[in-house]
């Protein structure tokens, strides 16, 4: 596998996204629905959370869904981010990366880039490309409500800015395998508005009929673990670090890219 027609690849996804017309429309949507996020809910949540007034309140609810850590943060603006870019940003990738070879596939393109390039390469590279692009998207979004945050109190640069990085990491971390899912939804549906169907169909009917079934055979409650973001629950109130957490996204990605490459190898272009 060549590095360099990996990257390249992927440098065509970022192209596509922050180069073109279409891209750079898309991208301002984004920007228009996070403003609005951060100026109607983050902005005007904080002070809610730390008016003495609802501090029993808040907390006490906090408490009750398992939440209580964040509403003690100093940064409260990144805690109110974290919830939301929790939940988010996982939907968000699933639309946004629902065209990773399909298309290409319908217009004929794809047996041309075949020529240059190994379909593990082609894969990979498209993988990382929209990888690069969520990244790119959580790291900006983070760095706002950061500025929003030291705009409130400069005392918490130094705090805000290492929560920050650790909030943006872990957000990386949670998206990837929902991305390596879509790669290998792309190779076995006919469209990208079709992969994001069937995912919303696995993420709902196939969770359903697992829990149904694992009722009565509990040994298949394993199988929920194949999910991606099956852990955000675990890692929503942050009190504590367990390493558990973070390497199965990890290892869902890794299963998910090598049951596409194995498809892709069979898949006719």
């Amino acid at each position: 596998m060549s590095i360099f027609r990996v990257w390249q690849l992927a440098q065509f996804e970022l192209t596509r996204l922050f180069a073109t017309k279409r891209g750079l429309l898309a991208l301002g949507a984004f920007a228009m629905v996070w403003f609005m996020i951060q100026n109607y809910l983050i902005a005007q949540a904080v002070p809610f959370l730390s008016s003495p007034e609802f501090a029993d309140i808040t907390g006490q609810l906090a408490g009750n869904i398992g939440l209580r850590e964040l509403v003690s943060w100093p940064e409260a603006e990144l805690a109110v981010f974290w919830i939301i870019a929790l939940y988010s940003f996982p939907a968000f990738s699933l639309f946004v990366c629902s065209d990773q070879t399909v298309g290409d596939r319908l217009r004929g393109t794809l047996r041309f880039i075949s020529l240059r390039c190994t379909r593990e390469e082609i894969l990979v590279g498209r993988f990382l490309g929209q990888l690069f692009i969520i990244a790119i998207l959580i790291f900006l979004t983070v760095l706002a409500t950061f500025i929003l945050m030291i705009y409130r109190d400069l005392n918490l640069l130094g705090s805000g800015a290492l929560l920050s990085v650790t909030v943006t990491a872990q957000l990386i971390l949670i998206v990837m395998p929902f991305i390596a899912l879509m790669s290998l939804l792309n190779l076995i549906t006919s469209s990208s508005r079709l992969s994001v169907v069937l995912a919303i169909l696995l993420f709902t009917l196939g969770n359903a009929l697992i829990s149904y079934l694992s009722y009565y055979l509990p040994i298949l409650s394993w199988l929920l673990y194949v999910y991606p973001g099956v852990q955000i629950l675990d890692v929503a109130p942050q009190h504590s670090f367990s390493l558990i957490d973070w390497l199965l996204p990890v290892a869902q990605t890794m299963g998910l890219l090598t049951l596409s490459i194995l498809t892709f190898k069979r898949r006719s272009l």
